[in-house]
């Protein structure tokens, strides 16, 4: 089984600790979803595991072993970190074949990874005349070209148009069906709350949580319920009187926090009050993120003035 082990990890930049004690597994089977805000450590963890730079103290390891350590490492870890990385005046091919011969991976697979990723047609371009999409892709290529069980990706939808981000969701979701073990870093909530299982969550380089997505965001916002009818004075009154607080909106519906359908529903019908509209309104993974996570913002935007 190959798993990321990190253990006590940190890592100090002068009196900056990036990284501070840090531990945590990321298992196969599963995606595993890296959140944080600006400055919380994530790349500089991700850069830790692969031996870009060196821990103050503390280990990492891929399948019991620091990354440096492993054999023709393309076969065992594939990661993106930066999709500007390939010299621009190469190929799409030319870089994937120079990667290829650096660990000895065959040539045909070249030319499997760029159909996979979908710029088998562009193959033959100079990588600086490539979009931010295109170059995402081909990062994406790279990383899948050892075909590795382990994938360490940052930000992989970056750039992306709306085919390519439904295109990344879906391989992140196989490779974690073919057992690989799978890390993403990501700022986007929505779409990491569509493929990720788990979510391992970092605030000014300390870990705040290491939990299934589902319990994060279950055990962090309310439980909502969305309600409208013809009767709206009569219903809050009823509702007031049996401990809720429902507050109207602008369209007339009627908000109640912590509140669920099977407690609203047949409270109305035994009230005899007619409902149009009786709906839960889902917690979303951006709730619960930004309710862990705003003590530890270390850059956060003031609210423009009579916003």
């Amino acid at each position: 089984m190959t798993v990321i082990e990190v253990k006590d990890l940190t890592k100090v930049y002068g009196q900056v600790r990036a990284v501070d004690r840090l531990t945590f597994r990321v298992r196969p089977g599963r995606v595993t979803g890296f959140l944080g805000p600006n400055g919380a450590g994530k790349s500089t963890t991700l850069r830790l595991i692969l031996g870009l730079d060196r821990p103050s103290s503390g280990t990492a390891t891929i399948g019991g072993r620091p990354f440096t350590q492993l054999d023709e490492p393309l076969r065992q870890v594939g990661a993106l970190l930066d999709a500007r990385a390939p010299h621009g005046s190469r190929t799409a091919r030319s870089h994937l074949l120079a990667l290829a011969a650096s660990n000895r991976i065959p040539g045909r697979r070249v030319e499997e990874v760029l159909e996979l990723t979908g710029i088998a047609s562009a193959a033959s371009r100079r990588v600086k005349t490539f979009s931010l999409g295109m170059r995402q892709r081909l990062g994406i290529a790279a990383a899948l070209l050892g075909d590795p069980r382990v994938l360490l990706l940052d930000e992989p939808s970056n750039g992306l148009d709306p085919e390519g981000i439904i295109w990344i969701r879906e391989l992140l979701r196989r490779l974690a069906r073919e057992d690989r073990t799978v890390l993403v870093s990501s700022h986007l909530m929505g779409e990491t709350a569509s493929f990720a299982d788990h979510l391992i969550v970092l605030g000014r380089g300390r870990l705040l949580a290491d939990t299934p997505t589902k319990d994060f965001i279950a055990a962090r916002v309310k439980p909502r319920v969305r309600v409208r009818t013809t009767e709206p004075a009569r219903l809050r009154e009823v509702l007031v009187r049996h401990g809720h607080t429902p507050v109207e909106s602008d369209d007339g519906r009627m908000l109640i926090d912590g509140a669920r359908i099977d407690a609203i529903g047949p409270l109305a019908a035994r009230e005899g009050i007619v409902l149009l509209e009786l709906a839960a309104e889902e917690a979303t993974l951006e709730e619960a993120y930004l309710d862990l996570t705003a003590a530890v913002t270390e850059f956060a935007a003031r609210a423009p003035q009579g916003a």
